[in-house]
């Protein structure tokens, strides 16, 4: 088969496709020489020793975070990638960080984790989880003695002394540390009880070398504070030190004294703003109790609201001049009556058969009937004569006077 012939860009594309996917990560030991720092602030620089020399770049956002002054004959340890220039045809080293070789290898792997870490985003904002802004419970992981646990007691003691705190003792440094603090975090993590899970929890340990802090720099740790679903504030070392855990946490604070500070609101503020948030409410339901008040009263001030009370106070009105006239009219029947009673009554008075005995007329009564006829009665028949003022007997006898005619003759008197 005939031999393949590549373009010049082909080679090298095929070049740099292999040593940028074979060296994407590469930790690089050498002496600087051919330094160079023009105005656009990237350092331009030769990685060599004693058998072979390299380019290397450092941007300029890397450059303005190094701790030290980069010169010719400095012995360093790079880190970066490897990276094919096309247009010229060469290799060289893109820095991402940068340490003096005799600050040790303690300092690259933080650098190394630091760089890991950054680029997968566990330093990045939307990942901080917010911090309660009254926690009932705090966890503390830290070590059981020491200044650490007295300052930061002191200062929950002053500023919100209702604080629960809950002590996870660890070892803050040495090779137990790291698993020490990673079983601390799990720990409160995995607590089913919610009397005893914090809401929120500290980490923290007083200023060291970068040795004493190096379990705070370690990645296990850094991907524990990371995976806890509780807030965590980093607290590790003194204000200029800076630990991985640091960055990886919710929140950072200097010293724990100021982490302290941080998860626990001050109790007289508190208060201040409980009275203002009173006095807010109350002021709001005057506000809206007057507003309710506004409105009954013009409800009740409205003709829709009184329509039904001036209907009821018309009927009533109408009710009133209805019972009047009828007890009027209920007056002048009962008037009328007693004139027609009291007519009839003279009337009847008129009738009375005692009134015409008073004028001199009697009644003859025989076996409970009255004799209206001469033919009724016979001579010898016995019957009483009625006069107004009482009754007395008598007998029929003849009447000698005239023959066949009898006469009555009275019995002797009796006592009416």
């Amino acid at each position: 088969m005939p031999e393949q012939i590549l373009t010049v860009t082909e080679l090298t594309g095929g070049i740099k496709s292999i040593l940028e996917n074979k060296f994407q990560t590469v930790s690089v030991r050498g002496e600087i020489s051919n330094f160079k720092l023009p105005s656009s602030g990237h350092v331009y620089m030769t990685l060599k020793d004693e058998g072979a020399q390299i380019p290397a770049v450092i941007w300029k956002n890397i450059r303005m975070r190094l701790s030290a002054d980069l010169k010719d004959g400095l012995e360093i340890i790079a880190h970066g990638r490897l990276e094919v220039y096309p247009p010229s045809g060469r290799y060289q080293l893109i820095c991402t960080s940068v340490v003096l070789a005799g600050e040790g290898t303690l300092q690259l792997a933080y650098a190394m984790l630091l760089e890991k870490l950054a680029s997968k985003g566990y330093f990045n904002q939307e990942h901080k989880k917010r911090l309660p802004d009254v926690p009932e419970k705090i966890g503390l992981i830290t070590s059981a003695t020491g200044a650490v646990i007295e300052d930061m007691s002191n200062v929950f003691k002053r500023r919100f002394p209702a604080a629960r705190l809950l002590l996870y003792p660890v070892k803050v440094q040495g090779e137990e540390a790291a698993k020490n603090v990673i079983g601390a975090l799990q720990y409160f993590n995995e607590l089913s009880d919610p009397a005893l899970k914090p809401d929120v929890i500290i980490v923290a340990r007083g200023g060291g070398s970068l040795e004493d802090l190096q379990a705070f720099n370690d990645e296990a740790v850094a991907l524990a504070i990371f995976g806890s679903k509780i807030p965590v504030i980093s607290a590790i070392g003194h204000e200029t030190d800076v630990t991985i855990a640091d960055m990886v946490a919710d929140v950072r604070a200097g010293t724990p004294s100021i982490a302290a500070e941080i998860a626990a609101p001050d109790m007289q503020e508190l208060l201040k703003h409980c009275d203002t948030q009173l006095n807010r409410q109350c002021a709001a339901l005057h506000t809206k109790v007057e507003g309710i008040e506004r409105q009954v009263d013009s409800l009740l001030g409205s003709y829709a609201f009184n329509r039904p009370q001036i209907k009821l106070e018309q009927l009533s009105e109408r009710i009133g001049h209805l019972v009047k006239r009828m007890s009027q009219s209920a007056g002048n029947a009962i008037r009328h009556a007693e004139r027609g009673f009291s007519s009839v009554t003279e009337r009847l008075s008129l009738l009375d058969y005692r009134k015409t005995l008073e004028r001199g007329f009697t009644l003859v009564k025989q076996n409970n009937s009255y004799i209206t006829s001469r033919k009724c009665i016979q001579t010898n028949d016995k019957a009483s004569v009625i006069f107004h003022d009482g009754e007395i007997g008598i007998e029929i006898i003849p009447d000698d006077s005239a023959p066949g005619t009898s006469s009555a003759q009275t019995q002797a008197p009796r006592t009416c």
